[in-house]
């Protein structure tokens, strides 16, 4: 037997994802990108309606509230996602609403001045107005640290090695949205997950017309048939004597979304009235908006290299931030009951179509800003169960995580210091964010449980955030532990090119600004 020889047990190290059928810059045949587009719509709409699903009745809104807030996040989602595309990374990024503003939120929803309002229609209105004020000057944390390119000065601490946590974390992290959501109507949402699987991997190469329609859409099938499925389970009385939580997760009209939708209505800043300030409140939200730049600057990196592009330079990276700063100002003009951060299911999409196209993303922008003015036709696709939606999550949450782990290939993964980095930082990530919120759920408020308030709600959104505690601890490690021995096992000589914007001549390829702007913008 012939000896093996080595590139025969080993894969090289690739800058750019290989095997991708469309990448950043270039764009699929126009009814393939529209119906791309849609799949991409249909998908951000999850987050877009739980968000305002759970927040809503809380403070005392009404399922009309409920709809126009649904509205009002799925059109600033769409202005959002374009300004990034067209002015931020010019990634094909989602920017959706974020999960990392809720602690802030609800304690805004508790302050014992909103509480006292006994009309509940009042106590909505106060409510979001002081949801409001708390964005609107939060937000200038990430213009701030953006377009002063601060952002992208921290950015060159950065190593595969510190990376690879932070990215890896931006979909491991989030599994409690996935298979714990699922578990709540199995009798759809295991149906859903298994034919995803099915439709997207095993019957990926079937083809109609030399088009690989299975493929592209496996997602967008598989909703089609398990919402009917649901719909018959609903239409047949299969839940009408189960109790109201499993209605909720199952039924497809529970929701009310349709019957209190408008058939027209434009969203427009300050349509809740005046927002009203409060330094507690503001301050406390900072720390959500310091959560979604971690975040985002993970997924951008995981969808830099979905699009087959190379990693953002930190100008690039730095710009993004500052344009996702402007994104939740807007968020806090218009009243959306959230900030926004990157999509991490609408990158993980890129990877499960292989198509990442930029035109692609635009497109299902367009489809945003349409449907949440049209609320009848909008309302009806938002109707779906969420349960779908977390049984897509599983495959693509894990997806992204994947493509943090990927970076590993430029690192010397034999190296101790490396394994501990990047095993400690992992487990922590995922540990200590469990903690606080086991300990939330058992005694109703976090570990952080002082009679500053604003101080409790910091702390706790900081450490319920897998990729934040991740970046903390491998970004310490990585910068502390015998770095200036180790600059080969970290990566850092194939990092380096990507550390500035003419470092590659790949980088104009992908990130210069349109309408030749950069005269007036030189990158760095």
């Amino acid at each position: 037997m012939d000896p093996v020889k080595p590139e025969e047990i080993s894969h090289p190290p690739m800058d750019q994802l290989q095997g991708l059928e469309y990448c950043i810059d270039s764009n699929p045949p126009w009814g393939e990108a529209i119906a791309l587009g849609f799949e991409h719509y249909i998908l951000a709409l999850g987050t877009a309606v739980m968000i305002p699903s759970f927040l809503v009745p809380m403070m005392g809104g009404d399922d009309g509230d409920k709809v126009r807030v649904v509205q009002t996040l799925l059109f600033i989602q769409g202005v959002n996602t374009l300004l990034q595309t067209l002015f931020g990374t010019r990634l094909p990024t989602v920017i959706g609403g974020s999960y990392a503003f809720m602690v802030p939120i609800i304690s805004i929803t508790r302050d014992s001045s909103l509480t006292r309002i006994e009309d509940p229609q009042l106590r909505f209105l106060s409510t979001m107005r002081a949801v409001q004020g708390a964005i609107i000057v939060a937000s200038s944390v990430q213009i701030i640290l953006g377009f002063s390119q601060i952002w992208g000065i921290c950015s060159r601490f950065f190593s595969p090695v510190g990376m690879v946590p932070v990215i890896a974390l931006t979909g491991f992290g989030l599994f409690n949205r996935g298979f714990p959501v699922v578990g709540n109507c199995v009798e759809i949402g295991i149906p859903m997950l298994i034919l995803f699987v099915i439709f997207s991997q095993y019957l990926k190469n079937v083809q109609f017309r030399k088009f690989p329609v299975v493929e592209r859409f496996a997602m967008l099938i598989a909703i089609i048939v398990v919402w009917a499925y649901a719909h018959i389970l609903t239409a047949s009385g299969a839940y009408k004597h189960r109790p109201h939580q499993t209605q909720v997760n199952c039924r497809t009209d529970m929701s009310n979304l349709i019957s209190s939708a408008p058939w027209i209505k434009i969203p427009y800043p300050l349509q809740w009235g005046a927002p009203s300030f409060d330094a507690g409140h503001a301050f406390a939200m900072m720390a959500s908006v310091f959560v979604s730049l971690i975040e985002s600057t993970g997924a951008f990196k995981a969808a830099a290299r979905l699009a087959s592009a190379t990693p953002p330079p930190p100008h690039v990276l730095s710009r993004g931030i500052g344009w996702q700063g402007i994104g939740i100002l807007l968020n806090g003009l218009f009243g959306t009951l959230s900030g926004s951060s990157v999509s991490i299911e609408n990158v993980g999409l890129l990877g499960s179509t292989r198509v990442g196209s930029r035109r692609v993303i635009q497109i299902s922008a367009g489809f945003m800003i349409f449907f949440s003015m049209l609320g009848k036709f909008g309302a009806l696709f938002a109707s779906i169960p969420f349960t779908i939606f977390a049984a897509v999550y599983c495959v693509l949450f894990g997806l992204v995580a994947s493509v943090g782990l990927s970076f590993l290939q430029f690192t010397n993964m034999n190296s101790l210091r490396n394994l501990f980095i990047t095993g400690v930082s992992l487990f922590l990530g995922l540990s200590i964010p469990e903690y606080f919120r086991d300990f939330s759920v058992k005694a109703l408020h976090g570990p952080a449980h002082t009679n500053a308030g604003w101080f409790n709600d910091f702390l706790n959104t900081i450490f319920l955030s897998s990729p934040m505690v991740a970046l903390m601890i491998s970004v310490f490690l990585d910068n502390t532990l015998d770095y200036k021995e180790t600059a080969r096992d970290r990566g850092l000589p194939w990092w380096a090119k990507f550390r500035t914007f003419k470092g590659d001549s790949r980088n104009e390829e992908f990130y210069t600004l349109p309408f030749n702007l950069n005269r007036f913008f030189p990158p760095s």
